[in-house]
Protein backbone atom coordinates (compact mmCIF):
# COMPACT_ATOMS: atom_id res chain seq x y z
CA UNK A 1 0.00 0.00 0.00
CA UNK A 2 1.64 3.53 -0.92
CA UNK A 3 1.64 6.14 1.32
CA UNK A 4 -1.04 8.35 -0.15
CA UNK A 5 -3.33 5.30 0.21
CA UNK A 6 -2.44 4.83 3.97
CA UNK A 7 -3.11 8.04 4.22
CA UNK A 8 -6.61 7.97 2.78
CA UNK A 9 -7.25 4.89 5.16
CA UNK A 10 -6.38 7.28 8.35
CA UNK A 11 -7.93 10.30 7.53
CA UNK A 12 -11.31 8.20 6.14
CA UNK A 13 -11.48 6.16 10.03
CA UNK A 14 -11.18 9.71 11.59
CA UNK A 15 -14.22 10.42 9.74
CA UNK A 16 -15.63 7.26 10.58
CA UNK A 17 -15.12 8.02 14.20
CA UNK A 18 -17.05 11.70 13.49
CA UNK A 19 -19.63 9.56 12.09
CA UNK A 20 -19.59 7.05 15.11
CA UNK A 21 -19.86 10.15 17.50
CA UNK A 22 -23.21 11.63 15.27
CA UNK A 23 -24.93 8.33 15.67
CA UNK A 24 -23.92 7.95 19.41
CA UNK A 25 -26.03 10.99 19.73
CA UNK A 26 -29.13 10.21 17.87
CA UNK A 27 -28.02 11.35 14.34
CA UNK A 28 -27.95 9.22 11.33
CA UNK A 29 -23.82 8.26 11.52
CA UNK A 30 -21.99 10.03 8.67
CA UNK A 31 -18.84 12.11 9.93
CA UNK A 32 -16.39 14.11 7.40
CA UNK A 33 -12.50 15.27 7.63
CA UNK A 34 -10.96 18.05 6.31
CA UNK A 35 -7.38 17.85 5.51
CA UNK A 36 -4.58 20.63 4.03
CA UNK A 37 -1.77 19.70 3.07
CA UNK A 38 1.59 21.75 3.68
CA UNK A 39 4.52 21.92 3.15
CA UNK A 40 5.26 19.76 6.87
CA UNK A 41 2.75 17.56 6.16
CA UNK A 42 -1.07 17.15 6.50
CA UNK A 43 -3.41 18.75 8.95
CA UNK A 44 -6.92 18.27 9.69
CA UNK A 45 -8.74 22.16 9.45
CA UNK A 46 -11.88 20.46 9.82
CA UNK A 47 -14.17 17.68 11.48
CA UNK A 48 -18.17 17.28 10.84
CA UNK A 49 -20.65 14.76 11.60
CA UNK A 50 -24.31 15.12 10.78
CA UNK A 51 -26.43 17.41 13.37
CA UNK A 52 -29.47 17.94 11.68
CA UNK A 53 -31.58 16.47 14.50
CA UNK A 54 -29.38 18.33 17.47
CA UNK A 55 -28.88 21.81 15.47
CA UNK A 56 -32.30 21.62 13.87
CA UNK A 57 -30.73 22.64 11.21
CA UNK A 58 -31.18 21.08 7.12
CA UNK A 59 -27.94 22.30 6.00
CA UNK A 60 -26.11 20.52 8.50
CA UNK A 61 -24.48 17.67 7.27
CA UNK A 62 -21.34 16.79 8.29
CA UNK A 63 -19.98 17.80 5.13
CA UNK A 64 -20.85 21.54 5.56
CA UNK A 65 -20.01 21.29 9.46
CA UNK A 66 -16.32 20.34 8.21
CA UNK A 67 -16.54 23.31 5.56
CA UNK A 68 -17.59 25.51 8.16
CA UNK A 69 -14.82 25.19 10.62
CA UNK A 70 -12.18 24.87 7.82
CA UNK A 71 -13.56 28.40 6.47
CA UNK A 72 -13.27 29.96 10.13
CA UNK A 73 -9.87 28.48 10.78
CA UNK A 74 -8.24 29.50 7.04
CA UNK A 75 -10.47 32.57 7.15
CA UNK A 76 -11.98 32.34 4.00
CA UNK A 77 -14.59 30.39 2.56
CA UNK A 78 -12.08 29.35 -0.29
CA UNK A 79 -10.04 26.25 1.33
CA UNK A 80 -7.25 26.16 -1.78
CA UNK A 81 -4.92 24.83 -2.33
CA UNK A 82 -3.97 21.38 -1.00
CA UNK A 83 -7.50 20.55 0.70
CA UNK A 84 -9.03 16.87 0.90
CA UNK A 85 -12.55 15.79 2.14
CA UNK A 86 -12.74 12.75 3.39
CA UNK A 87 -16.32 12.09 4.19
CA UNK A 88 -18.51 8.16 4.75
CA UNK A 89 -20.84 8.88 2.26
CA UNK A 90 -21.14 10.36 -1.17
CA UNK A 91 -22.25 13.50 -0.75
CA UNK A 92 -25.84 15.15 -1.64
CA UNK A 93 -26.31 18.02 -4.23
CA UNK A 94 -26.49 20.42 -1.09
CA UNK A 95 -23.05 18.95 0.02
CA UNK A 96 -21.39 18.49 -3.32
CA UNK A 97 -22.10 22.19 -4.58
CA UNK A 98 -20.83 23.26 -1.41
CA UNK A 99 -17.35 21.46 -1.84
CA UNK A 100 -17.40 23.46 -5.38
CA UNK A 101 -17.94 26.85 -3.53
CA UNK A 102 -14.96 25.91 -1.32
CA UNK A 103 -12.85 24.90 -4.07
CA UNK A 104 -11.92 21.40 -2.32
CA UNK A 105 -9.20 19.96 -4.53
CA UNK A 106 -10.25 16.14 -3.45
CA UNK A 107 -13.16 14.40 -2.48
CA UNK A 108 -12.75 10.73 -0.79
CA UNK A 109 -15.77 8.99 0.24
CA UNK A 110 -16.87 5.75 1.50
CA UNK A 111 -19.85 4.36 0.64
CA UNK A 112 -22.07 5.19 -2.96
CA UNK A 113 -25.44 6.66 -1.65
CA UNK A 114 -28.16 4.98 -4.38
CA UNK A 115 -30.95 7.31 -2.97
CA UNK A 116 -29.57 11.05 -2.75
CA UNK A 117 -25.74 11.00 -4.05
CA UNK A 118 -24.80 13.81 -6.39
CA UNK A 119 -21.18 12.42 -7.00
CA UNK A 120 -22.36 10.03 -9.36
CA UNK A 121 -24.93 7.45 -8.29
CA UNK A 122 -28.12 9.54 -8.58
CA UNK A 123 -26.89 13.11 -9.36
CA UNK A 124 -23.46 14.06 -11.51
CA UNK A 125 -23.26 17.57 -9.55
CA UNK A 126 -19.30 17.09 -8.92
CA UNK A 127 -17.14 17.78 -11.86
CA UNK A 128 -20.04 19.06 -14.40
CA UNK A 129 -18.45 20.30 -17.83
CA UNK A 130 -20.20 23.68 -17.44
CA UNK A 131 -18.61 24.40 -13.90
CA UNK A 132 -15.74 26.37 -13.48
CA UNK A 133 -13.93 23.81 -10.85
CA UNK A 134 -12.63 20.57 -10.85
CA UNK A 135 -12.53 18.23 -7.87
CA UNK A 136 -10.74 14.87 -8.10
CA UNK A 137 -12.82 12.03 -6.48
CA UNK A 138 -12.22 9.11 -5.44
CA UNK A 139 -14.61 6.77 -3.92
CA UNK A 140 -15.38 3.50 -2.67
CA UNK A 141 -12.60 3.25 -0.07
CA UNK A 142 -13.89 1.71 3.19
CA UNK A 143 -17.41 1.39 1.27
CA UNK A 144 -18.31 -1.99 3.41
CA UNK A 145 -17.47 -0.69 6.45
CA UNK A 146 -19.36 2.72 5.64
CA UNK A 147 -22.27 1.35 3.76
CA UNK A 148 -22.51 -1.25 6.52
CA UNK A 149 -22.48 1.31 9.49
CA UNK A 150 -25.50 3.71 8.00
CA UNK A 151 -27.36 -0.21 7.27
CA UNK A 152 -27.46 -1.06 10.81
CA UNK A 153 -28.23 2.18 11.80
CA UNK A 154 -31.95 2.06 9.91
CA UNK A 155 -32.24 -1.11 10.20
CA UNK A 156 -32.26 -0.86 14.63
CA UNK A 157 -34.06 2.51 13.76
CA UNK A 158 -36.93 0.46 11.94
CA UNK A 159 -36.93 -2.35 14.18
CA UNK A 160 -37.31 0.28 17.51
CA UNK A 161 -40.25 1.72 15.64
CA UNK A 162 -42.00 -2.00 15.63
CA UNK A 163 -44.35 -3.34 12.53
CA UNK A 164 -45.44 -0.97 10.17
CA UNK A 165 -49.30 -0.68 9.05
CA UNK A 166 -47.93 -1.56 5.45
CA UNK A 167 -46.62 -4.59 5.84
Amino acid sequence: MSEAEQTDLEFLRAAIAEARAAESAGEVPVGAILVRTVESGSEIIGRGQNRVLRDQDPTAHAEIVALRQAARYVENYRLVPGCTLYVTLEPCAMCAGAILHARVARLVYGALDPKAGACGSVLSVMNHPQLNHTVEVSCGLLGRECGSMLTEFFRGRRASQGPSLDS
